[in-house]
């Protein structure tokens, strides 16, 4: 599971929206996501993204590689693909 709060992504920052985070769960073996929560300012805008991922039984890694803008709120997806695989660059990696 990797999970990161808005309050690490440069556009809620400049949104002063910080309160909210992404969480995405995935299999520990083949690293599938399982499930993807978004709570907080815009989710129904970038949950999107998670349910795509999901349907095409994408692995975390999938979402990792994929280019995200900088800056946007849909960043909070890749982040927290890569902080499920220990890989994030925007919080401490478990």
């Amino acid at each position: 599971m990797g999970k990161v709060p808005f309050a690490a992504i440069g556009k809620a920052i400049a949104n002063n929206a910080t309160d909210g985070f992404v969480k995405c769960i995935i299999d520990a073996d083949t690293h599938l996501i399982l499930g993807v929560t978004v709570v907080g300012a815009h989710a129904s805008d970038i949950i999107s993204e998670a349910a795509l991922a999901i349907e095409m039984c994408a692995e975390a890694l999938d979402v990792g590689l994929t280019i995200h803008p900088h800056p946007t709120l849909g960043e909070s997806i890749m982040e927290a693909a890569k902080a499920a695989l220990g890989e994030a660059i925007h919080v401490v990696n478990r």
